[in-house]
């Protein structure tokens, strides 16, 4: 998202660019690398993962992100991973091919075994790789589906000399059993000289240096925390850090923080931002035609834009995930619902059952035959690919 952010994730963090630039390095000398970044929320992870995509020259990239929401559908990150490689599926060995094929939903057939997936991705990627290095990056893993963690951490531990690059980004402290025994980068907070340089470039006024070094204390160098809790505060509130909320934890506070700045939009661009939140893929279209039937035009993403909370460009970009969070869970459970529906009615029956499945079960007040009997359809589809049934939604209140 904004520069701003970028530049200062990337502030003092010459060890973590060298490590990514080694790696860059023996992927075009023809050697596979996989690697595993680990840190908080607002470490500056997706910014790394962001040099690394821009500095894959002569290189493939093609990235994919896990959603929260979207947790519950059985391969969605592995298929948004592998979608651009697809052209290579007729390269692979029959019974491989057509065990990711039924994965993916692209054909119908038996339920694929977990092993042939696998080896269906490995020789997917190695193809893909025969033509140019590839760096395949995947970002909050913390939140990715568990059919497509289990596939990749296989695929991890397989790559040898193909000239790939796996890697992942996931959310510390509590994701450590994610990818276990991967190689890793911890990404921690800023050096001191750096934080406060970075706090400096935000404060609203002079700030006494004692208070300065409390803030960089409290937020442990944590670039997101010292570009967004000092937002909106005066010199005097700033005066004693940032006082009671120093037991909560960093991510709680930042997400109130941008729970704030949506509460304090228009009423529409917060139902922008609510729709966008809700649909998982970052479809610009999808997410105009639902934002049409709940009565939201173009104007009300303007707002949004300029509190530099989202871009609307070629897909739907949240500047953090926090912000989706914050959006997601300062919204009524009658507004889920409306969103819910919109998306449903947006989302076309033919080219994604599932997922439509999913957003009718989110909507619907209490049991609904019709919506039971499109979920039953969509587990069963889900079996059919290899994959457990999708769990039913217990609420409709945003995810944990």
């Amino acid at each position: 998202m904004p520069s701003n952010t970028e530049i200062s994730a990337l502030r003092g963090r010459r060890r973590e660019r060298d490590t990514l630039d080694r790696l860059l390095r023996d992927v075009r000398a023809g050697h596979s690398r996989v690697l595993v970044l680990r840190g908080e929320a607002g470490a500056g992870k997706s910014a790394l993962l962001d040099y690394l995509s821009e500095h894959a020259s002569a290189g493939r990239v093609t990235r994919a992100a896990g959603v929260e929401p979207e947790s519950e559908i059985a391969y969605s990150a592995l298929q948004q991973l592998c979608a651009p490689l697809l052209g290579h599926l007729d390269g692979l060995p029959e019974p491989q091919r057509l065990a990711l094929a039924t994965a993916f939903g692209l054909r119908p057939g038996d339920p694929p075994e977990g092993l042939l997936i696998g080896l269906a991705v490995l020789g997917l990627l190695a193809e893909a790789a025969a033509e140019q290095p590839l760096v395949c990056i995947v970002d909050d893993v913390q939140w990715m589906d568990r059919m497509s963690e289990v596939i990749l951490t296989f695929v991890a531990r397989r790559l040898e000399e193909e000239s790939i690059a796996l890697v992942f980004a996931s959310r510390s402290p509590g994701d450590e059993q994610i990818l276990g025994s991967l190689p890793e980068l911890r990404v921690d907070g800023l050096p001191t000289a750096e934080a406060r340089a970075l706090l400096d470039s935000v404060l609203p006024g002079p700030v006494d240096d004692r208070v300065r070094d409390r803030i960089v204390a409290e937020t442990r160098g944590n670039p997101l925390a010292l570009l967004e809790l000092p937002r909106g505060l005066t010199p005097a509130e700033l005066a004693f850090g940032f006082g009671g909320q120093a037991a909560t934890p960093l991510a709680s506070r930042m997400e109130e923080g941008f729970r704030r700045r949506i509460t304090a939009l228009p009423a529409d661009t917060r139902r922008l931002l609510l729709a966008a939140a809700v649909e998982p893929l970052g479809d610009v279209t999808l997410l105009w035609r639902a934002l049409k039937r709940l009565g939201v035009g173009p104007d009300a993403a303007a707002p949004a834009e300029a509190a530099g909370l989202v871009a609307l460009g070629a897909r739907v970009q949240f500047r953090h995930p926090l912000v989706r969070s914050a959006a997601w869970r300062s919204a009524e459970a009658a507004e889920l619902r409306e969103v819910h529906r919109a998306l449903a009615e947006a989302t076309d029956l033919d080219h994604d059952p599932d997922r439509r499945a999913w957003h009718r079960a989110h909507a619907a007040v209490g049991p609904d035959e019709e919506v039971a009997a499109e979920l039953e359809r969509s587990a069963g589809r889900a079996l059919a690919r290899g994959a457990g049934p999708p769990p039913r939604p217990s609420s409709n209140a945003p995810p944990s």
